[in-house]
């Protein structure tokens, strides 16, 4: 009988090793053959995700001079970048400010002066002027298209005659956005105020494409004027970045 009893305690033993009291006794495991086992392996810390600042996303074709020009505050860029020096071939792009940089829109083609470009652009040279200036007013032969610039409806910009490759010119001024180049903002374009003078020229403008160089002005399709006067909006501080593609480069 004692030995019975004592098989019996023998037995019961290793059950009280494995309950779930959560004592000192359950935290010590045991191998078959009575040594204690090796501890578990630490779960692995997962490795936290490091966050990496991406730089904004620049004007594609501006080096860093054109791009410090842009105001800070501008919002919204159009972009005329020109073939060569001397060339009238040009496209245009409209860019919108967003939180991580610029966003593009499409790609328009479009002509310059006759003679491309010019640093220091003078009444006739047929070159366009360089630089970065805003754009703060539009106008028209034609009713407002739903213009954001304050738009200014007239009988003024009628354009008779034919350009350099014998095109009519007639509708050219159909639409037009002032480059606010040697003029007063907030003014028709048809205003001959000249800040800088008579001789820097004036009158450059954004307009209707007639299939040909221009005197001056950068000319794109009619719907494309529609849509940048659609576009373009004063609270965000419109401006036109223009230069051939090397000059923009810098």
């Amino acid at each position: 009988m004692i030995r019975r009893r004592t098989a019996v305690t023998l037995l019961a033993s290793p059950l009280l090793l494995t309950g779930c009291g959560g004592g000192a006794e359950a935290t010590e495991r045991r191998t078959p053959a009575g040594r204690p086992a090796s501890p578990a392996a630490p779960a692995p810390t997962p490795t936290p995700e490091i966050e990496t600042e991406q730089a904004p996303q620049g004007i594609p074709g501006l080096g860093p001079k054109r791009s410090a020009a842009i105001p800070e505050r501008c919002g919204q860029a159009v972009v005329v970048t020109g073939r060569a020096k001397n060339s009238p071939l040009c496209t245009v792009v409209l860019h919108e400010r967003i939180s991580s940089g610029w966003q593009a829109g499409p790609s328009w083609p479009a002509h310059n002066a006759l003679h491309g470009w010019s640093a220091h652009h003078m009444s006739g040279d047929l070159r366009s002027p360089l630089g970065v200036y805003t754009l703060s007013d539009a106008g028209g032969l034609l009713p407002d298209p739903g213009s954001k610039l304050p738009y200014h409806h007239s009988g003024g910009f009628h354009s008779p005659g034919t350009g350099f490759e014998g095109e009519p010119l007639e509708g050219s001024f159909d639409y037009v956005i002032a480059i606010d180049y040697n003029r007063e903002p907030g003014t028709s374009p048809l205003d001959w105020t000249r800040p800088l003078g008579l001789s820097r020229g004036g009158g450059v403008w954004l307009h209707i494409d007639h299939g040909g160089p221009t005197h001056g002005c950068v000319s794109v399709a009619r719907a494309h004027m529609k849509e940048l006067l659609r576009s373009l909006d004063p609270h965000r501080h419109p401006a036109v970045v223009m230069g051939y593609a090397d000059w923009l480069a810098r």
